[in-house]
């Protein structure tokens, strides 16, 4: 067996089929009692993204020409032909395969723990990248004069280090708008960004209980309400103020007094600038929870 088939076969005999059945039980369809079941059709798209196929021509080529392994590999008795692979794409409700899929995320993320974290709480990492895509081909992504693309918004969970949340636009939608989609949980806490820097919406957040942590975009002018001015020279932590907003309108968007962090990062050889609604964790792991953030940027490498 090709080592691509074998690891697809070791992959998908740990999926919860019958889960899905019943999530396929909600929707109803004309394509109910096609030869290429919901769960076909799962697996045959899966197969293609796993091996890099680069169209459904390609995908039922190779399923086609591997025909006799076609039932054990769970895409059915029948070959798969690619015009009824494209219909059932283009009928089928999506909702079948994203609820399948948080289904299965929130499954990993109960297996992934596998060592208690430094700290306690749920901690999330909110980012973004961007795709390019062929302005020939994709039109309807055109965001550039020469380039076309999509941008994909992802939540992470920074325990698990696996996505709970993404969103796909086009690539020229702000980063901020982002925080409108997310549904955010009493106590949890979301690091950020600079790209995010909208005073109202972390508002938003304060006043529905949760905490968020981001670095500093600008020079924002403030009136320090408590905090040592002095360097701490046993600790990397250089500042650690309690600050208001002076200017009308960022006042305006923030009222509330914030968390200002000044931290010098080794790594990096130059400080970095934390805003926080949070007054209960150290100012070290405020600056940990950032560097956490980072993780994201591997992920989507």
């Amino acid at each position: 067996m090709h080592i691509g088939q074998y690891v697809f076969a070791q992959i998908t005999m740990f999926l919860p089929q019958r889960q899905f059945r019943r999530i396929v039980s909600k929707f109803h369809d004309r394509t109910e009692n096609w030869g290429l079941s919901h769960w076909n059709q799962l697996l045959v798209l899966m197969f293609g993204q796993l091996i890099g196929c680069g169209s459904l021509r390609e995908l039922t080529d190779i399923t086609t020409a591997h025909a006799k392994r076609s039932y054990n590999l769970g895409f059915g008795a029948a070959p798969v032909v690619r015009n009824t692979l494209a219909k059932a794409n283009m009928l089928r409700d999506p909702r079948i395969f994203e609820e399948y899929a948080f289904y299965m995320v929130s499954l990993a993320q109960q297996r992934r723990i596998t060592k208690e974290f430094e700290l306690h709480g749920r901690f999330y990492a909110i980012d973004s990248t961007t795709i390019d895509l062929c302005l020939s081909v994709f039109r309807w992504a055109h965001f550039r004069s020469t380039k076309s693309g999509i941008k994909i918004h992802t939540q992470i969970d920074i325990v698990t280090e696996i996505p709970v949340f993404y969103r796909i636009t086009n690539a020229n939608v702000s980063d901020y708008k982002a925080m409108d989609w997310l549904t955010y949980e009493p106590n949890a806490c979301y690091v950020f960004d600079r790209g995010y820097f909208d005073l109202a919406r972390l508002f938003t957040i304060h006043t529905l209980g949760a905490f968020f942590v981001i670095r500093e975009k600008g020079h924002p002018v403030f009136e320090i309400v408590d905090g040592d001015e002095s360097v701490n020279t046993e600790s990397n932590v250089m500042l650690d103020q309690t600050i208001r907003f002076s200017t009308d309108r960022n006042k305006g968007n923030y009222p509330s007094d914030l968390r200002r962090i000044v931290y010098y990062a080794p790594d990096f050889g130059r400080p970095f600038v934390y805003y926080t609604n949070n007054f209960y964790l150290s100012a070290e792991n405020i600056a940990l929870l950032y560097r956490y953030r980072w993780q994201v940027e591997l992920f989507f490498k």
